[in-house]
């Protein structure tokens, strides 16, 4: 709920800071006290457009702030963090969060936003008013009259009253209209799509055609330019093996040359003479020995290798290119390494699958789709099914509401009709008309009716859907205009029935209304008029202000015990009193 507003140089108001508990909130005042621009505040934190004129005169901008206070799980808890906005939230079990919304605006006209303590812009204020606060006033009616507000209130009171089930058969609709959508995509793509759908076959297989016939082997590429690299340079690898070969082993052109191995057997030799006498020297000679034997291997290998080199090198270098060419044929086209022509291969033939025709495809998918479309028009018509019974117990319901405030002649009439599109709510346009007498054509709401009427059929429909469909704070504007005596005290027990589940403010001049509230603000203004004052009053000043409201004379004796009266009796029936 909204537990504090402020508001700044805002019209007649310099500065008033508006407490708000929970239940049912009244805010009176004389005329042109300054009620108006409270509503005007909260107008300004829901993002609806700001008029520079309310600024109060001789100041540079009006601010309108909030402290709300919400569930953590709640949708503008979300919407403040997405905004980069701070949430403060409670640690202990109640799981709350408590967020600050604020707007200006600045007498030259512009306008600034911010939530939770960031800049943003007005829109995100605007989306985050309509999760917590919804208005109505005598103009301005900003909920439940769009075509999407009016079909999800119908089906949350259809999920509560009409049948249990009715989630559970728009859950399995919505699971069949997935899958008739994805069916009837993929036959579109068939259809529509058979010249681009061959057209790809034939690149992919002519690709495929190319790689199988070179038939690449993975790492294949990196081998061969190694072996590439090798062959070369053959003859200088030849030379080096065989001149180190004769350094280690000698020379046969030169049997004099000096041979390292024959240099190491001296050396061993020389050691083994007198090893014995120096067990130092003995570990010499063994690492002497050690050193022989490496040699004599390392000598046996290089002469393998240089014999090894003698085996039809320029052939083999021959072949090893052209390899090479037609490797680099395909990752020219088809990837930079061998490795991504294999996986462009992996792809292309998954693909290729899925392109070639099937002639049995296109029947079995034209013949799912007309399964499908006739489960979704079953479907769909329990849906309507359920929604008119629905329709049927709510207008029943608000006639009622509406007979108590003063309306016994209107009624809410909700029209369920069937569309020829499929959508994820069925198929159905749903439309909440007000018809004011038994004579008249029902009217969507907003037309046909004055707006007193209007805010009576919105407060019957708000108390009937309170239980299943609110939100966090309602705000009603003069709802009680027009009307007096047992209607208006019928309006005051209503906002009181609609307060048990909801915070509500009223702006009201009906003492009959103002009797049932559970805090009463009053703004009143300076002896000049120029500035007013906005407090929250103690039962002995609320019965002033409700004698004042009934007499204009808020010290007639008479009109004090009529107010104290009108408290007394300002209770719910038991059935609504818990």
């Amino acid at each position: 709920m909204i537990e504090e507003i402020h508001i700044r140089d805002l019209g007649v108001i310099t500065d008033a800071v508006l407490p708000l508990g929970p239940g049912l909130s009244i805010l009176s005042g004389e005329t042109g006290a300054g009620k108006t621009m409270v509503v005007t505040a909260l107008d300004m934190l829901l993002g609806h457009r700001a008029d520079a004129g309310a600024v109060r005169t001789g100041a540079d901008k009006a601010l309108a702030e909030a402290v709300v206070t919400v569930p953590v799980d709640h949708a503008a808890v979300a919407l403040v963090e997405d905004a980069g906005g701070d949430v403060d939230r409670d640690p202990g079990e109640n799981g709350t969060a408590t967020l600050q919304l604020s707007r200006t605006v600045a007498a030259a006209g512009r306008s600034r936003a911010h939530v939770g303590g960031r800049s943003a812009p007005v829109a995100r204020l605007g989306d985050i008013g309509e999760t917590l606060v919804a208005v109505h006033g005598q103009s301005d009616q900003l909920r439940l009259t769009s075509a999407a507000a009016q079909r999800h209130a119908l089906d949350t009171y259809a999920t509560v009253h009409a049948s249990g089930d009715f989630p559970q058969m728009l859950a399995a609709y919505r699971q069949t209209l997935e899958q008739f959508e994805a069916t009837r995509a993929e036959l579109r793509e068939i259809r529509d799509k058979v010249r681009e759908r061959a057209l790809e076959a034939q690149s992919l297989q002519v690709a495929l055609e190319e790689i199988d016939g070179v038939e690449p082997r993975p790492g294949e590429d990196v081998e061969l330019d190694a072996e590439s690299q090798k062959l070369t340079h053959l003859e200088s690898l030849r030379t080096a093996a065989t001149t180190a070969h004769a350094a280690l082993n000698g020379d046969d052109a030169e049997p004099d040359a000096p041979a390292a191995v024959v240099l190491i057997a001296a050396a061993q030799n020389a050691l083994d003479q007198e090893s014995d006498a120096d067990p130092e020297l003995e570990d010499l000679a063994k690492r002497v020995r050690e050193l022989s034997i490496l040699v004599n291997d390392v000598a046996g290998d290089l002469s393998g290798y240089a014999a090894g080199l003698d085996e039809d090198g320029p052939a083999r270098l021959a072949e090893v290119e052209s390899r090479r060419a037609a490797l680099r044929s395909l990752t020219r086209t088809y990837g930079a390494d061998i490795a991504e022509v294999l996986e462009f291969a992996r792809t292309a033939r998954e693909r290729l699958d899925t392109l070639v025709e099937d002639p049995h495809r296109e029947e079995e998918l034209a013949q799912r789709l007309e399964e499908l479309e006739r489960e979704l028009s079953a479907q769909s018509a329990g849906l309507t099914d359920r929604r008119r019974a629905a329709a049927e117990e709510l207008c029943a319901s608000v006639r009622e509401e509406l007979a108590a405030l003063a309306m016994p002649n209107a009624a809410l009439v909700v029209e369920v009709e069937p569309t020829e599109s499929f959508d994820r709510n069925g198929r159905d346009r749903v439309e909440f008309l007000l018809r004011p007498h038994a004579e008249a054509s029902p009217r969507p709401l907003g037309k046909g009716a004055s707006g007193g009427e209007l805010s009576r059929l919105m407060l019957a429909l708000e108390v009937v859907l309170a239980a299943v469909d609110p939100v966090p704070t309602f705000v009603f504007d003069e709802v009680d205009s027009g009307v007096g005596g047992k209607a208006a005290v019928e309006i005051g027990r209503r906002l009181k029935m609609l307060a048990q589940h909801v915070q509500v403010l009223v702006v009201t001049h009906l003492p009959q209304v103002a009797a049932f509230a559970d805090e009463h603000i009053l703004v009143s203004k300076s002896s000049d008029s120029t500035v007013s004052d906005v407090r929250v009053l103690d039962p002995d000043e609320r019965v002033i202000e409700l004698a004042r409201m009934l007499a204009g004379h808020e010290d007639s004796r008479a009109a004090r015990e009529h107010a104290q009266e009108l408290l007394n009796n300002a209770v719910l029936p038991e059935s609504h009193s818990s």
